[in-house]
């Protein structure tokens, strides 16, 4: 059964507050569109946590720093809606910008601490944008869970500091890494390789699972670190952005070994941007 469309606020809440009335528990699934399996696996979670499931699939132009990128992400919304068809969700919420950002919106929501480095230091404004969104779509399903992966995971932090400090009633809920069978996180961007750029794309994991298991192993995190960001240019990427160990959580650095840990990876590939992470012990 293909679940309604809605583009607007108020048919959303609409529905939203009746069955808030009835007690039942809304879970969301905020997405980009170009829905692939790490996306559908949040919706299958959703609907195992939830009485009535959002998917809403928004392309958000502020959490975009090059406008070139806004432009060329990939927009499939009649595939996405086949595609959901068998989980028998509630709604798909596909708003226009006018009723996210309308005309005069001129406020931004800000999450510091876990948002400065990495992805907030190589993309200025982007959690920003991020958390600005996450927000409105919280506030308009009036969701009480919302499901993201942790192939993202330092905006998955970001969305949880987000919910607590702002007391938004939105648990989040982190769902696994989804990838695919040579090991490449599952990803909308994966679209834009070139077939070339494809069979070298899971370069970047492999280099990062290699590191994880020299640190566990007891070996200098700097040292196994330098050797890996080596190990991924020569596989043909165009740089190594960031390739840290950082803390569960806080994303603070971690440099002493000390573990669990969390090894995070940005890596351009002609022209794709990759971004990874991984559990470490």
């Amino acid at each position: 059964m293909r679940a309604p469309i809605i583009r607007s606020k108020s048919e959303l809440q609409n529905l939203t507050r009746g069955w808030r009335q009835a007690g039942e528990v809304i879970g969301v699934v905020p997405t980009m569109g170009a829905l692939h399996d790490g996306h559908l696996s949040l919706v299958a979670a959703a609907k195992e946590g939830s009485d009535r499931v959002i998917v809403t699939i928004f392309v958000n132009p502020k959490q975009f720093n090059d406008p070139k990128d806004l432009e060329n992400y990939p927009r499939t919304e009649n595939e996405d809606a086949r595609k959901l068809e068998r989980f028998e969700i509630d709604a798909i919420y596909v708003p226009g910008p006018d009723q996210i950002y309308p005309e005069g919106f001129d406020t931004t929501v800000s999450v510091s601490g876990v948002a400065d480095e990495l992805e907030g230091e190589k993309r200025p404004g982007h959690f920003d944008g991020v958390a600005t969104v996450v927000t409105k779509l919280f506030t308009q399903t009036m969701a009480e869970k919302a499901f993201f992966g942790e192939k993202d995971y330092q905006q998955l932090q970001v969305v949880t500091q987000l919910s607590r400090d702002l007391d938004l009633g939105v648990e989040v809920v982190g769902c696994p890494t989804i990838r695919e069978e040579d090991g490449l996180a599952m990803s909308s961007r994966n679209l834009l390789l070139s077939d070339r750029a494809r069979v070298r794309a899971p370069r970047l994991n492999e280099a990062m699972e290699r590191a994880a298991e020299r640190i566990v192993a007891g070996e200098p995190v700097e040292t196994v670190l330098a050797e890996a960001r080596a190990e991924i240019l020569a596989a043909e990427f165009n740089d190594v952005e960031y390739l840290e160990l950082r803390s569960i959580g806080t994303l603070k650095p971690v440099t002493d070994g000390k573990l669990p840990a969390r090894l995070l990876a940005a890596a351009p590939l002609a022209g794709v941007r990759l971004i990874d992470n991984i559990a470490v012990g």
